[in-house]
Order: C-alpha cells, then sequence, then structure tokens
C-alpha cells in the first residue's frame, strides 16, 4: 500500500452555527487520484478551504506527510507541496501566457527577494523560463507562450492555471470544479491533460460533473451536509442506495 500523504481527522467547521464540515476523517495515499462529490451544500468547497489553509478547521486536525499541518498559512503549504487551482480562473489578463506562469515561479527563483522579484524581463532569460515552458508543454499550450492571456478561451485560461501550479512544485494538486464553465470540446481537453498527469502526483479534484470524472478517480468521496456518507470505488459508491438519494432528482444521480 502506498503511504499516506494528506489525512484528516474529525475535521469540523461552522459558520454563525451552520455546520459546514462535520467530523470528517479522510485518507489519501501518494501518487492517488480522489474525487469528491455531493449536492450543492454538502460541504465540498469548505472541506478543500480546509486541507488548502484558506479556512481552519474548529476542531480535528490535518496531517500532510505524517505531520500536523492543522494551522499551517496557505502559502506555507504551498511550500510544503500543496497546490490549488480555484472554481473561477485567477489569471492576468495583462500579462502574457508565459508571464502568468513566471508569476507563480518567481519565488523559487535564486535573486527573488533581491529587490527584484516583480520585474520579470531578467527572469524570462533565465533557466526558470525553460522551467515554465516545459510546464506549458505538459498540458500542451507551450505554442501559446507568448500569447496575451486576454486572447485565450475560457478553457485555456483552465489550462494556463493547471499549467501555473505545476510551477509550483505540487506532491498534491487539489482541483476545484476544473471543469466548471467548459464546453464539451474544453471538458475533453481537462479531463485528457488530468488522465495525463494520475500517477505522476497525488490528485484530489471536486466536481459536479460526475459522468465526466468517474474513469479518472481511484476512489470517491461522497458529502452530504457536511458529512461523508460513503467512500469507494466509483462505479460501486455511484450505485449506492444513500448516494442515489442524496442526488435525487439531479441530472447526474444515475448508476453509470
Amino acid at each position: 500500500m502506498a503511504d499516506i500523504i494528506l489525512q484528516t481527522k474529525g475535521i469540523r467547521k461552522e459558520f454563525a452555527g451552520l455546520v459546514a464540515v462535520d467530523n470528517v476523517d479522510c485518507t489519501i495515499c501518494e501518487n492517488e487520484t480522489i474525487g469528491v462529490i455531493g449536492p450543492n451544500g454538502a460541504g465540498k468547497s469548505t472541506f478543500f478551504n480546509l486541507l488548502t489553509g484558506y479556512f481552519f478547521p474548529d476542531a480535528g486536525q490535518i496531517y500532510y506527510c505524517g505531520k500536523d499541518i492543522t494551522r499551517v498559512q496557505p502559502y506555507e503549504r504551498v511550500d510544503l507541496g500543496i497546490v490549488r487551482t480555484f472554481q473561477l480562473v485567477s489569471v492576468f489578463d495583462t500579462l502574457s501566457v508565459l508571464e502568468n506562469v513566471m508569476l507563480a515561479r518567481i519565488r523559487f527563483d535564486k535573486s527573488y527577494g533581491k529587490g527584484n522579484r516583480f520585474f520579470l524581463k531578467g527572469l524570462l532569460k533565465s533557466r526558470e523560463r525553460e522551467y515554465c515552458l516545459k510546464a506549458l508543454d505538459t498540458i500542451g499550450i507551450a505554442d501559446k507562450a507568448d500569447v496575451m492571456v486576454s486572447e485565450l478561451s475560457y478553457g485555456k485560461k483552465r489550462e494556463l492555471e493547471i499549467a501555473i501550479a505545476l510551477t509550483m512544485n505540487p506532491r498534491v494538486l487539489l482541483l476545484d470544479e476544473p471543469l466548471a464553465g467548459l464546453s464539451m470540446v474544453e471538458i475533453t481537453e481537462i479531463v485528457n491533460i488530468i488522465r495525463e498527469l494520475r500517477g505522476t502526483l497525488t490528485i484530489l479534484l471536486v466536481e459536479h460533473k460526475i459522468s465526466k470524472i468517474l474513469d479518472l478517480v481511484e476512489r470517491l468521496y461522497v458529502m452530504h451536509e457536511g458529512r461523508v456518507i460513503i467512500c469507494g470505488e466509483p462505479n460501486t459508491v455511484i450505485c449506492d442506495p444513500a448516494v442515489k438519494q442524496c442526488y435525487f432528482g439531479k441530472e447526474d444521480a444515475v448508476c453509470y
């Protein structure tokens, strides 16, 4: 069995008396690909934000490689290798594709912190440029390195965001609804990217389009009203009566 890389024990989070995440236990092994699904309001986004440090739990612990990171700040988790993307693509339209990636990579350059951290000209000629181009090539958009991001489709911006995440040396990549807002063609492209990355690092993804991820993930966690109601092999989980009940009336709530 692979080593456990990320684990939660009894984490709980509430807002003004409303329990968003309720006593959730989760175990993720290294290089495993995990999906988290559930109806709106199930607590998926809050759980995601707890893992990445944007919220701290009111109770429970979060462990990364056996180390308690429950109170570790988001930027420190990035340094440890926990990197995320967001539901809404967050990139700079006024910069080129390569410049966007360089902004993420800049902190790994030796000159970072020496008064020139916000100047890209020198970095674009450095070895870091090749590292960033490699990340773009992995995603399949190296040919767009010099294109202004404002000229990209939303799907290509999503691909750029994943490339940005890869430049930060993730051991755990958390994708927050990576298929949201995309056309069917763009969905296929993102699914293919995730498929290529699968097995090279640990991937945790939250997604509403269940049918698109069933053959991507090794295990599914299903959340409902803040709790994990079942975890297991995707096709078994999706056919579970409790899962079908919590998805009752939803288009995606069918047994695949």
